[in-house]
């Protein structure tokens, strides 16, 4: 009886290195984490938000992470790092316009 690699069913990692993935999806192993430990999520619940994956997709992209937290982290730290960059970069239109009108 030969085994069967369930994670692989449902992670897919593309041969140009792209982040690890829903199979079939766009939505990243990074992005469960997130919803499940920062926003508080339960897997049924992101499975409600985007009833496109199953809940063995959230369960395996959870499963994922716990073999690979390190690479996990670091991919969500570079995110935000990349978000703050850009909003450093990036002055807010709200706030520009509030600014204006002190003035």
């Amino acid at each position: 009886m030969s085994k069967i690699p369930i994670i692989s069913e449902h992670i897919e990692i593309t041969p140009d290195g792209s982040k690890p993935c829903i199979a079939g999806h766009r939505i990243r192993v990074q992005d469960i984490v997130i919803w499940h430990e920062r926003m508080g999520l339960s897997p049924d619940e992101i499975v409600y938000h985007y009833p496109s994956i199953s809940l063995a997709d959230v369960y395996a992209a959870l499963a994922y992470y716990h073999d690979h937290q390190d690479e996990i982290k670091q991919e969500i730290a570079e995110g935000e790092a990349f978000v703050t960059e850009v909003q450093a970069q990036t002055p807010s239109i709200l706030q520009k316009k509030l600014k204006n009108r002190e003035v």
